[in-house]
């Protein structure tokens, strides 16, 4: 104590010793005029006109009496008035400081400002002051000299500073870091209103399709939510939540090995840090009779940080499909053709809720929690006509199967999260658990009416339950400025258990009976062990990372309606990642080397060996004998920082699969159905590779047009010949993305995005989903593809009251054209099919932003003057 005072009285009297020469003559110094400066100045745009609502922040430096060290602190922030002036009181007069002002969609300012007065010289120690100013005290003594009129600050739109390069023009902002690239999406108007199925969908180098299935070149890549796997899909997180999607093409050894080799894209939640609250909420409909609500806050004050979200969501659509399939087994042979008309109607709502304490300077713990609820009851009317093909004569044969479902849902999920920052710059551990529990439950009806005028009645009962828990540890240890190393342990527990069954209507019983052999029960445990290290360094323009990591899996399952349970163990397995990065320039050129090494592993009902009877027309029968696939993938990287808002990124990439996880089908006689069958299964092939090139191109033009191009050009082999004879292809896809953004005068914009996709091979399955099992129906095949589709999408937002608040009303898919279908080609049987969802649907979304810089907003107002000034850390 005796110390620390010491210190203190010795900073005090270095400070106050010079001001006194220059005060007032006859009377001791008052120590309130240590915090007697003031700062303003007007937030303006390109145009000179005020820019409200911006944030205005003041960092500098104050003596901590417990560490005896200067430490970074808060002295002033606040949100800039309607006509964008700010105004910073109560300011040490004495120091440097950094001035730092951000508004959505502009470049964020930091510059140096000061009073003009610098601290003296003096050894926290003992050391003798070196005196105030040249002049022999401060520059003029009396108060006006403590206000500082900073002028006008500009701030240019749409202009990103980021740590490892700097873009420019671009509301989207692309960076190049060792191990991902990373995509802003604040401003996509086409999302306002949407969920993160709308918001990935105009992201470069992914594809979205209608169900929210994401691929990235020509991959499933793993989705996660905050780093964290999530046990959410895409249509229950509002896209007003995201703010930014990482997109991680090779991820490194510090991520999952698993989840096949298309990489990760991670969805980063906005989740504010600043003094005082702010927030926003938000209300939109659409054409179909949707409706969404929305809003959001975040309030700080000292060492509390809280933020919470929610979201309402009512869904409602249409669509239709038809699928026509050739036969090639049977007596006689036969064409089916079916048609389908779908009207969707669901409703689903999201909380999260979480608090950050900040236990000192450099720990804080963080806990947050989240609940979604959701119900859905589609209706589906399907018509098939079936023609078998008599010598000489056909014989036609129809019937209409209207269905109605009704599902619910639950999720809740928990956060712990700790981090620590250890003295030594950069130095870092963090600790988290996770934890997710999904129920679900519901049935479907049916009526089949037959065109004799006969009619059957079905229905399915079904519900699961799962669990997903992670536990994870990491550190960072710089050993200089240019070399660090990482680590860190985690565990993946998941289990899932669902119950499926199905019945017909007895007439003459007047009951529901069981159909017992095409009805399912199951449940599984995954289990999965990591433990990685990295390091890393930086020698003049090269940067140098290698990593390696260490998995190993245990999986069990069983059909609990009888003695079936089967058990698989993964040995441990070494995933090496290896990045080599040279800076070409201090403009922010640069090229990357990247190679990695992942695993695709069999999921549940991949390795299941019994028949899954779910869908009659597609039995369905594991192998308990699969391997996993294992995956080497290597990328050069080139990235080039043009003047005047112009970037451009190249990529070239080649992957090889050992031991691909492909389908395949084979016929058979069933006794439960009392007739050939054709039963699909899994087998390991040979291999398969894919190599291309994919570009990514924004250009800024005159502070009005932003373009951004995105084309991906690939050849994809596979070779399963080992399975059957036919199971091979080579073919050559393309994919193409743009996106134009024209910001017009009186507070309008303009947004255009565009895809187009050639036929492409079918999407390898991997398991994203922590509870499905990976599904039944996904396949990595040689025999068929997806067809060409393409699609526009039109939005126009307006800004009102002073960009507080926005109006946007958006169109997707104008031309109807966003037509998803495949064709499958086996021994069998010709398969093809298309489906159209929700085309020219017309979205209206109004948001309104709110907030205010205030330091005190939990206490009451204490109008004494802060000797140390305003600590709002």
């Amino acid at each position: 104590m005796q110390k620390s005072f010491f210190f203190t009285a010795l900073l005090a009297i270095s400070t106050l010793l010079p001001l006194a020469a220059q005060g007032p003559q006859g009377g001791n110094f008052d120590p309130s005029k240590m915090n007697i400066g003031r700062m303003y100045g007007r937030v303006v745009d390109e145009a000179g006109k005020g820019v409200g609502y911006a944030t205005v922040q003041l960092f500098g430096k104050k003596f901590d009496p417990q560490t005896q060290t200067l430490r970074d602190t808060t002295w002033a922030g606040q949100l800039s008035e309607d006509n964008g002036d700010f105004n910073l009181e109560k300011l040490p007069v004495v120091g440097e400081f950094e001035l730092v002002i951000s508004f959505l969609g502009y470049t964020e300012v930091r510059q140096k400002v000061d009073f003009g007065i610098k601290a003296p010289a003096a050894s926290l120690g003992g050391g003798k002051p070196s005196g105030p100013s040249p002049g022999g005290g401060f520059p003029g003594a009396g108060m006006g000299s403590f206000e500082k009129d900073l002028g006008n600050i500009k701030l240019l739109e749409g202009a990103t500073v980021l740590s490892e390069v700097v873009v420019k023009g671009q509301v989207a902002t692309t960076t190049l870091a060792l191990d991902r690239k990373a995509y802003r999406v604040d401003k996509d108007l086409s999302a306002a209103g949407g969920t993160a199925q709308d918001a990935l969908k105009n992201v470069p180098s992914l594809s979205v399709d209608l169900d929210g299935n994401v691929t990235l070149r020509n991959g499933s890549p793993q989705i996660f939510l905050d780093g964290r796997p999530t046990t959410l899909s895409l249509d229950q997180i509002p896209a007003a939540d995201i703010e930014s999607v990482e997109v991680i093409t090779n991820p490194s050894s510090k991520f999952d090995a698993g989840g096949g080799a298309a990489g990760i894209v991670n969805i980063v939640l906005k989740k504010e840090k600043r003094m005082g609250y702010n927030g926003n909420v938000r209300v939109g409909g659409d054409s179909r009779g949707g409706l969404n609500l929305g809003g959001d806050i975040n309030a700080r004050q000292g060492k509390l940080n809280f933020f919470a979200s929610g979201m309402f969501n009512q869904n409602k659509g249409v669509g239709e499909g038809v699928t026509i399939r050739h036969n090639f087994f049977g007596n006689p042979l036969s064409d089916v053709t079916q048609e389908s008309s779908t009207r969707m109607n669901g409703l689903f709502a999201n909380g999260r809720v979480g608090l950050d304490y900040f236990i000192s300077n450099r720990s804080t713990l963080t806990f947050s929690g989240m609940l979604m609820r959701g119900k859905f009851q589609p209706t589906d009317a399907l018509t098939t006509t079936t023609d078998l093909l008599f010598p000489g004569n056909t014989l036609t044969s129809s019937y209409l199967r209207s269905s109605q479902q009704d599902r619910n849902f639950r999720n809740l999920g928990t956060s712990l999260q700790f981090k620590h920052l250890f003295p030594k710059k950069g130095a870092e551990w963090t600790a988290d658990l996770n934890y997710n529990r999904v129920r679900f439950e519901g049935g479907s009806e049916f009526m089949t009416t037959f065109d004799t005028g006969a009619a059957t009645r079905e229905k399915q009962e079904g519900m699961g339950q799962g669990s997903f828990i992670t536990l994870q540890t990491d550190f960072i240890n710089p050993l200089s400025p240019s070399t660090k190393i990482e680590g860190g342990i985690k565990a993946t527990l998941r289990n899932n258990r669902n119950d499926n069954a199905n019945f017909v209507f007895s007439d003459t019983e007047n009951n529901w009976q069981q159909i017992a052999q095409i009805s399912d029960h199951f449940k599984f445990n995954d289990n999965v062990y990591a433990a990685y290290i990295q390091g890393s360094h930086q020698r003049g323009n090269w940067g140098f990372q290698a990593g390696l990591r260490a998995e190993s899996s245990f999986y069990t399952g069983a059909l609990t309606d009888r003695d079936s349970s089967f058990t698989i163990a993964y040995p441990i397995s070494l995933f090496p990642s290896l990045f080599l990065t040279r800076k070409l320039n201090d403009g922010g050129d640069q090229m990357q080397l990247a190679y990695t090494r992942r695993v695709n592993r069999p999921n549940f009902f991949q390795t299941m060996p019994f028949t899954d009877f779910s869908d009659s027309l597609n039995l369905r029968r594991g192998n308990v004998q699969l391997l996993p696939e294992f995956t080497n993938s290597l990328e050069l990287s080139y990235q080039k920082i043009f003047n005047k808002g112009h970037n451009l990124l190249v990529s070239l990439y080649y992957k090889q699969a050992s031991n691909l996880i492909t389908s395949y089908q084979f016929t058979e006689y069933n006794a439960d159905l009392g007739k050939e069958v054709v039963v699909t299964s899994f087998a390991n092939g040979n291999n398969a590779a894919a190599y291309g090139a994919e570009l990514t191109m924004k250009n800024s033009f005159s502070n009005w047009l932003n373009l951004t191009h995105n084309i991906n050009v690939y050849q994809q082999q596979v070779d399963a010949t080992n399975v059957e004879s036919s199971l091979e292809l080579s073919r050559l896809s393309a994919f193409l993305k743009e996106t134009v953004q024209i910001k017009l005068p009186a507070g309008f914009s303009l947004q255009f995005n565009g895809e187009y996709r050639t036929r492409a091979s079918f999407t390898p399955v991997t398991n994203n989903d922590p509870f499905s099992g990976g599904g039944p129906r996904g396949q990595n095949t040689a025999q068929g593809y997806t067809k060409a589709y393409w699609f526009v999408d039109a939005s126009v937002r307006k800004d009102l009251m002073k960009n507080q608040a926005s109006l946007t009303l958006s169109m997707q898919d104008v031309f109807a054209s966003r037509r998803m279908g495949s064709y499958t080609a086996t021994d069998f049987f010709t398969q093809d099919n298309f489906r159209l969802m929700n085309p020219q649907m017309v979205r209206l979304n109004f948001a309104y932003r709110f907030g205010k810089m205030d330091a005190s907003l939990f206490t009451r107002k204490n109008n004494r003057v802060n000797m140390q000034g305003s600590d709002m850390m």
